[in-house]
């Protein structure tokens, strides 16, 4: 066990290293990013570490990394400071500032319909977590699909990122949070099945009837894709004018 987890460790620090692949998407405005994400809004992050690129792959998403705001600090020179909670393969589960996320591509999922002790509630979960373990086991599982990239059938990729050791002190970046909407029944991506209603004045009529998933099997890009969480682009919600911007001349074109 020791071994394994010494292991661990080094592929841990090897895999946080920055990635040698291109990174092609725009970084997002920290300034814009500051003013717009609010405390419960998961942050899904574009990694640069050699690690993204296995999960990347296996999720078969631009997500590698997700955190979730659970606080924002208003400075005396009234500037948001946002604080997140996220699960660091080095560091473990640990509190960041904005500066952890800087000249890369992120993006804002919003959950609606929260109230406020509601958003109290999920933070007060993700916090309880701090300190806990990263799981290396995870950090393994993920370095054999690293390079080169293998031919993994889409069916098997999800459950092979979520090979980890299952310990309740231990986490990824993407089963911290879902435990967190979890412990307050919201919704992310949840199995559904329907069943017939037992009613005489509906005959034929059926419901859906939702099934919590395992928060091991949940990604990064899941909280992307899900029905319930609303994409917010700090650029579009912080006045965004087309007019404003500045085109190379057409004449230079072609």
């Amino acid at each position: 066990m020791g071994l394994l987890l010494s292991i661990g460790r080094m592929l841990a620090r090897y895999l946080t290293g920055p990635s040698r692949a291109p990174y092609v998407n725009m970084p997002t405005d920290p300034l814009l990013l500051a003013r717009t994400i609010k405390p419960g809004d998961v942050l899904l992050v574009e990694g640069r570490q050699r690690v993204s690129t296995a999960i990347k792959y296996l999720t078969q998403s631009t997500w590698s990394h997700a955190a979730l705001c659970v606080e924002v600090q208003i400075t005396r020179d009234r500037q948001p400071h946002p604080v997140f909670i996220e699960a660091d393969a080095v560091d473990g589960v640990r509190l960041v500032g904005m500066g952890e996320f800087d000249g890369l591509h992120t993006r804002i999922c919003r959950p609606i319909g929260l109230s406020a002790p509601d958003i109290a509630a999920l933070v007060a979960n993700a916090m309880s977590h701090i300190g806990d373990s990263y799981d290396l086991r995870n950090v393994i599982d993920l370095a054999r699909y690293l390079c080169p990239t293998p031919p993994v059938p889409v069916s098997w990729r999800r459950r092979m990122i979520a090979f980890g050791s299952g310990e309740p002190t231990q986490a990824i970046c993407s089963t911290l949070v879902a435990q967190a909407f979890q412990s307050i029944h919201y919704p992310i991506l949840p199995e559904i099945t329907r069943e017939l209603v037992e009613d005489r004045d509906c005959e034929g009529c059926v419901r859906e009837l939702l099934h919590i998933r395992h928060h091991s099997l949940f990604t990064p890009r899941d909280f992307d894709v899900s029905p319930y969480f609303q994409i917010v682009k700090p650029s579009l919600e912080n006045g965004f004018d087309h007019r404003t911007l500045t085109w190379q001349d057409r004449r230079e074109i072609g």
